[in-house]
């Protein structure tokens, strides 16, 4: 993600939002912490531990939908913009919300990281500030880089942080607290690292 050098926002919403449906499709614009940004395109293994976290989601909890596709509108007021790798909602939850959805039903954001320079301030720092903020319930981060799955819960929506945080390494199980509620291995993760 290529990334402004401070916080203030250059643009308005809705310039941000004119300007990333103008995007190619081979391009991934957000807006989080008042900077732009551009999110590199993944690559396989990425891919491959979302689908697998989609076959997960859909075993254990059929009335949900993991969307690998659908952004978000998060941060206070709402003048961030998140494309998360999944949000975890009741089926069809996004039906009709266009390009930008409002958080509230969001059970769940998921984000893997990449191989980039950007990771670390934005998948460890600014996205779960953000998803905290909004008030979504939990946060899942799978962190290629550590090795480690972070599991962030219990948001404070006026600090925009998470009260509850559990780290564990690839390889053991993860439990995922209510309203998700349900655990997995993640021995398959240790596949899709360098």
């Amino acid at each position: 993600m290529t990334v402004m050098a401070d916080r203030k926002p250059r643009m308005t919403v809705d310039e941000f939002e004119e300007l990333a449906a103008a995007a190619p499709e081979t391009v991934r614009l957000e807006l989080v912490g008042g900077r732009i940004g551009q999110r590199k395109m993944a690559d396989g293994d990425h891919g491959a531990i979302i689908m697998w976290l989609v076959r997960q989601c859909m075993a254990h909890r059929p009335d949900l939908d993991l969307d690998t596709m659908q952004g978000l509108r998060i941060e206070r007021y709402r003048t961030g913009r998140a494309r998360p790798d999944g949000s975890l909602a009741p089926v069809a939850h996004f039906a009709g919300q266009g390009e930008w959805a409002e958080p509230d039903g969001v059970l769940m954001t998921v984000e893997v990281t990449s191989y980039d320079a950007d990771t670390g301030p934005r998948d460890r720092v600014e996205k779960p500030a953000a998803y905290a903020e909004a008030g979504i319930p939990v946060y899942l981060l799978i962190d290629r880089d550590s090795h480690l799955t972070t599991v962030h819960s219990a948001p404070d929506v006026l600090k925009g942080v998470y009260r509850h945080r559990d780290v564990t390494p690839f390889g053991d199980r993860v439990a995922l607290p209510e309203p998700v509620g349900f655990a997995f291995e993640t021995e398959i993760f240790k596949e899709y690292v360098r």
